[in-house]
């Protein structure tokens, strides 16, 4: 649980939004699940303003006083989108990232096919995480990213294997970068990566596929001596 891997005092997120994040989905009443998940395909594609508390409604087949009953303003129900999301994208992360079981190169092999079978069952997301982060950086900066994935075994190990002459010593912050960049990236461009190769969407994710197994070669290639 993403509650154990919070660091320090990073347990301010916003009370009421965590505990609607831990809420599953078998606890949401049938209507609440449509309107959520009609939300959620509608803010991937539209954003937040031009998704209109209207169109959520026509979307999940309700009424607009059935909507504000269960979640009382488009402003909230966004924020409950947006912190599962997160919660989402981070609990994968954690899980990964602190496998006391597991090697850096099987890490970061679960990493790759984890986050690349997640975006491209929704391609939107990277866009509409992006977007977000940039309208509304104080949102993200509720989530103790960072610090989770800073403070993980993953690191430990690097840490490790640089002291032992395994790895090259760089800031493991740019280590976690390299690797989210190479899962991420290439959706963000995949137009201009389908336009160029002349690629199908099935093709295109069957290169993303292919990178799961290249991503941890080209990471290992990087950081050892």
């Amino acid at each position: 649980e993403i509650a154990s891997c919070l660091v320090g005092s990073e347990m301010c997120i916003r009370d009421r939004i965590c505990s609607l994040i831990f809420k599953l989905e078998t606890q949401y009443s049938n209507t609440e699940l449509k309107i959520r998940d009609a939300a959620k395909s509608l803010f991937l594609k539209k954003g937040y303003s031009a998704t209109t508390t209207r169109d959520i409604a026509q979307e999940s087949k309700i009424n607009l006083a059935l909507l504000n009953y269960y979640f009382t303003s488009k402003r909230r129900l966004f924020e409950i989108i947006m912190f599962e999301t997160l919660y989402d994208f981070l609990n994968k992360m954690v899980e990964v990232y602190n496998d006391k079981e597991t090697t850096i190169r099987e890490k970061i092999e679960l990493a790759s096919s984890k986050y690349i079978d997640m975006i491209i069952a929704e391609p939107l997301l990277p866009t509409f995480i992006l977007n977000e982060l940039k309208n509304n950086p104080t949102n993200f900066l509720k989530m103790p990213t960072a610090k989770v994935i800073m403070k993980s075994q993953l690191i430990s190990q690097y840490k490790d294997g640089v002291k032992k002459g395994i790895y090259k010593k760089v800031d493991p912050i740019h280590f976690i970068t390299n690797i989210l960049s190479l899962i991420v990236f290439p959706f963000i461009c995949s137009p201009i990566i389908m336009k160029m190769e002349k690629l199908n969407k099935t093709d295109f994710n069957k290169m993303m596929n292919q990178r799961k197994k290249l991503i941890p070669e080209w990471i290992i290639q990087m950081i050892k001596k």
